[in-house]
């Protein structure tokens, strides 16, 4: 299965990330993803998503406004596990800790993250890292 190194730790996922594009696999193919900053940054503005924030915490347990990774059916499930080792996220079911999703990295860097659903690469999410300190 995966070491215990392989939590959070392994690369700097920690913090706030606002969801700022989504795609999906229907009627998108034309759709290119942001070689870079400055692209990301003028996608915000435009981002219908925009305000959706991804919480990455030090124990390896996230947080969500709304089911944005984790696909879990579970009413009003904000809160969820994850193992992040750089190459791979996956969201764990909170109560079996069995693996719910899984997203390929496509980048990842201190600033931004591009992630692809495990099983169905054509959907895309693209996460901007924001500050750490933003008010409740």
């Amino acid at each position: 299965m995966f070491a215990s190194g392989v939590l959070a730790q392994s690369g700097n996922i920690v913090g706030n990330w606002r969801l700022i594009n989504q795609s999906s696999c229907v009627g998108e193919a034309g759709d290119q993803v942001p070689e870079n900053k400055s692209e990301i940054r003028r996608d915000t503005s435009e981002a219908p998503l925009a305000g959706h924030v991804v919480t990455f915490k030090d124990n390896a347990t996230g947080e969500e406004p709304m089911r944005i990774l984790n696909s879990a059916k579970a009413a009003g499930s904000k809160k969820f596990y994850y193992k992040f080792n750089g190459d791979m996220l996956l969201i764990l079911d909170k109560r079996s800790q069995i693996i719910s999703d899984s997203y390929m990295v496509d980048k990842f860097t201190t600033d931004s993250l591009i992630i692809s659903n495990a099983s169905r690469p054509c959907e895309t999410m693209i996460f901007v890292k924001i500050n750490d300190e933003q008010p409740n």
